[in-house]
């Protein structure tokens, strides 16, 4: 909440786009597609591998990031997303915008084993690891029973975040999908801590902790499912204290990337880097950037971020220069996208062009 209550709506909404590229890539590498958030950048400009295999995974990421958008524009409840049929619904959008070869499941050997129905729980039984999942014909009445069991709105405060969590983890034992459990899981929980008040959970990437941490996030999983260990390990047949400790270690990773991104967004700090920016560009640093950009600039591109956007006249005057020389730098930033316009007449946006990107949020994902 915090986090949120210091952006502008419309830079809020700004760093939520962008931060679909981030979420997107951890996400998918957790599941072992490692396209870089340059490939995913330059599938959204239409310009994929040549490679089939390297272009279904670019399909693969901007799947997830529309996804994600699509959640977003729904504004949903936990009532509603905490229901099998929306859950279903979200495995449908993310497969049916993926390659069709994406949807066959082979053994080790390549051998095709089956082939996942976007949208369908899954009907035969599976390994995953050294866990066995429920039976298919379980699911409808398991899933009916997940999604009333772990509603976060039976709890209060904190609690719902923790229910969430824990949602978090059964969901994946059950596994209720042939295949996309692991994305399909994350973007329900994405969703659900949306819904639960984190109204900043789009500009922060819980997918960034987790694979960053990814062999303690797998390793906290497969504990949860570990049986009862003795009588003061709860007074169900699987681990209370594994559980317990799943749930822990995700709030954890959710705090820690909140930190992580409020110290990014702190102004002062933010001020020195969009300077950094400019004078980089000045010293022929910004990679396929050749052209200087005024110092004046800075100035521009931090007040459009405190504000979201800036009004026409406001920026000219800002610029201290000439009114030609002024149109011209700000015609200049508009051409290179970082800042825009939804019509020729509107205020000027705060963007985040590529080339930019390293300097305003360094070690936030790999750069090219």
């Amino acid at each position: 909440m915090a986090l949120a209550a210091q952006l502008s709506p419309l830079t809020l909404a700004t760093l939520e786009r962008y931060m679909r590229v981030i979420n997107s890539y951890y996400s998918n590498l957790i599941e072992g597609n490692t396209t870089q958030p340059h490939e995913i950048r330059a599938a959204q400009r239409g310009n994929y591998s040549n490679d089939e295999a390297k272009r279904d995974l670019q399909q693969e990421s901007l799947a997830h990031m529309a996804v994600q958008a699509w959640v977003r524009e729904q504004k949903l409840t936990l009532e509603q997303i905490f229901d099998p049929a929306f859950i279903k619904a979200l495995h449908l959008q993310f497969y049916q915008r993926i390659p069709e070869s994406l949807w066959v499941i082979k053994d080790k050997q390549g051998k095709e084993l089956d082939k996942v129905v976007p949208g369908q729980w899954r009907t035969r039984q599976l390994e995953v690891g050294r866990h066995l999942p429920p039976l298919g014909d379980d699911l409808p009445s398991l899933m009916t029973s997940f999604c009333a069991s772990y509603n976060p709105n039976h709890y209060r405060g904190d609690r719902k975040l923790v229910a969430v969590m824990a949602a978090h983890h059964r969901f994946t034992w059950i596994h209720p999908f042939l295949d996309g459990n692991g994305r399909v899981g994350r973007l329900f929980t994405d969703a659900a801590l949306t819904a639960a008040g984190l109204s900043s959970c789009g500009a922060w990437s819980l997918s960034r902790g987790l694979a960053k941490t990814s062999a303690q996030y797998k390793a906290l999983l497969a504990a949860a499912d570990a049986p009862r260990q003795g009588n003061l390990d709860g007074r169900g047949e699987l681990s209370e204290k594994g559980l317990l400790n799943f749930c822990a270690y995700m709030l954890d990773t959710g705090n820690d990337q909140v930190a992580y991104i409020s110290e990014l967004l702190n102004l002062v700090e933010l001020r020195k880097r969009i300077n950094g920016y400019v004078q980089a560009r000045n010293d022929n640093r910004v990679a396929g950037m050749s052209d200087s950009l005024k110092p004046t600039a800075a100035l521009l591109l931090f007040t459009a971020f405190t504000h979201g956007e800036i009004e026409r006249a406001q920026a000219l005057e800002l610029c201290a220069m000439p009114e030609r020389s002024a149109r011209r730098l700000l015609g200049q930033l508009k051409a290179e996208g970082l800042l825009s316009e939804t019509s020729s007449k509107s205020p000027l946006r705060w963007e985040i062009p590529e080339h930019a990107e390293p300097w305003y949020f360094p070690q936030l994902a790999p750069q090219a």
